[in-house]
């Protein structure tokens, strides 16, 4: 098996990543780290920091120059980062000396790959965004059309009271749109620039720091912090955080549609479900499980993260690795769960009929909470509670319906619509058709 999952050519299919896979190789990150360098010089250029000449020339050069990732490894184990041998691989591929002495003018090897580390995780964001809102389209359209088709509720495992499979979608659906809207502030929130030289304090950058921070922030479509964030992971943790709600939300829906397609219940098909090497009737709930999954994995990633947001001082190398060795595992979590989501959510396909059997299989014991409540308009509480508790015993033992044994014990009460299933929805309707409408207006 591959060290990855996400780096495999066997389970590139199970877990897909698509274009986010792209942005954690090493090519993407030398590729940022670069442009950060050139936009950084350009800035400075723009400033009077630096010659304009040696800015434009280091700005051109950033864009255009090749640099091999594996002739960084021997410089990157040395010095435990990989910028210095970066710095010393680009200028000796600018060839000109008189430009090349103020590439890295002033910053320190932290502002550059956290800088770099932002523009890729900015695109990851808008990758994300967009197949979020493809996920919510496919929720809101089952949230609409089933708005109003019965199904049992479910808590400890066990059918409770009636809901619609619109609102199970809607549930889904809703802390997945939550996520949604907080996509703005978590820009403003944590895409940040960063540069503030050897130890925090902007030294070797001059009075004009912040100015420049500002301007490089401006030109690469950053935010600026106006101070620096070397040994606070805040934009980091922030990040992570709402990938792994995001990975947890989808996970949750991995684990109902895995109950709901399984023997005896199938209740919804999940759609491809995969096949079994000996056993030739299986159709197995794959992608559901992928979804519970990652998850998992988000969840087991995240205090590990929490873990290297600790630094020590101003810089802490052993909490930056940590967060490198678990980061990008993470991101690519949160970008395979919102793919595979896509897809399944297109290809759910509830079954109406198995629902309605699931309900009527009851007996009439899904309508008991609206029955003790009816009935306890005429009598307390907790009586008709016991009462009513006293006929789900018998109706368990006799195998006769809860509603004739209603009818026996309490002739004179109106028992109208208590046992029937479209009149015990409650609020599922609405909730789906108001999840539907919010969705449809984005």
């Amino acid at each position: 098996m591959a060290a990855s999952v996400f780096d495999s050519a066997l389970f590139s299919r199970l877990f897909p990543t698509g274009e986010a896979g792209r942005l954690f190789t090493d090519s993407a990150e030398i590729r940022a780290m670069l442009l950060v360098e050139g936009a950084l010089a350009r800035a400075q250029g723009e400033l009077g920091l630096i010659p304009e000449p040696s800015a434009l020339y280091i700005h051109r050069a950033a864009m255009e120059v090749q640099i091999d990732p594996a002739a960084l490894a021997e410089a990157t184990g040395q010095n435990g980062v990989c910028v210095p041998g970066l710095v010393a691989a680009f200028r000796a591929a600018v060839e000109a000396p008189e430009h090349a002495q103020y590439i890295h003018w002033g910053a320190t090897s932290q502002d550059i790959i956290d800088t770099g580390l932002m523009l890729r995780l900015r695109q990851l964001l808008e990758q994300c965004e967009g197949t979020l809102r493809a996920v919510l389209q496919s929720l809101a359209t089952l949230a609409e059309d089933h708005a109003e088709t019965p199904m049992a509720a479910r808590t400890w495992g066990q059918v409770a009271t009636p809901t619609s499979f619109g609102a199970h979608a809607a549930h889904w659906g809703a802390p997945l749109l939550e996520l949604l809207e907080e996509m703005p502030p978590l820009r403003q929130g944590a895409l940040w620039v960063s540069l503030s030289g050897a130890a925090g304090t902007a030294g070797a950058l001059g009075p004009q720091a912040p100015e420049l921070r500002a301007k490089l922030a401006e030109a690469l479509r950053l935010h600026d912090p106006a101070r620096s964030w070397h040994s606070d992971r805040t934009p980091i943790l922030r990040i992570a955080g709402w990938i792994t709600r995001c990975c947890a939300a989808l996970g949750k829906m991995g684990e109902d549609l895995t109950l709901l397609a399984q023997s005896g219940i199938a209740e919804a098909a999940p759609g491809g479900g995969g096949a079994s090497s000996t056993m030739p009737q299986k159709q197995n709930p794959v992608t559901p499980g992928a979804l519970t999954a990652l998850a998992r994995q988000a969840a087991s990633l995240s205090p590990a993260l929490s873990g290297a947001a600790l630094h020590r001082q101003e810089r802490d190398g052993a909490a930056w690795f940590t967060e490198w060795l678990t980061l990008p595992q993470l991101c690519l979590s949160g970008a395979s769960a919102l793919l595979l989501a896509r897809d399944l959510t297109r290809a759910i396909t509830p079954d109406p009929a198995r629902m309605a059997a699931t309900l009527g299989a009851t007996g009439g014991l899904v309508h008991a909470e609206a029955l003790s409540f009816r009935l306890a308009q005429t009598m307390p509480r907790p009586d008709a509670q016991a009462a009513v508790k006293a006929l789900c015993i018998e109706a368990g033992h006799s195998g006769t319906p809860l509603a004739d044994l209603a009818a026996r014990d309490f002739p004179d009460a109106d028992l109208t619509g208590i046992f029937d299933t479209r009149a015990q929805l409650g609020q599922a309707p609405t909730e789906a058709r108001a999840f539907a409408s919010t969705v449809r207006a984005l």
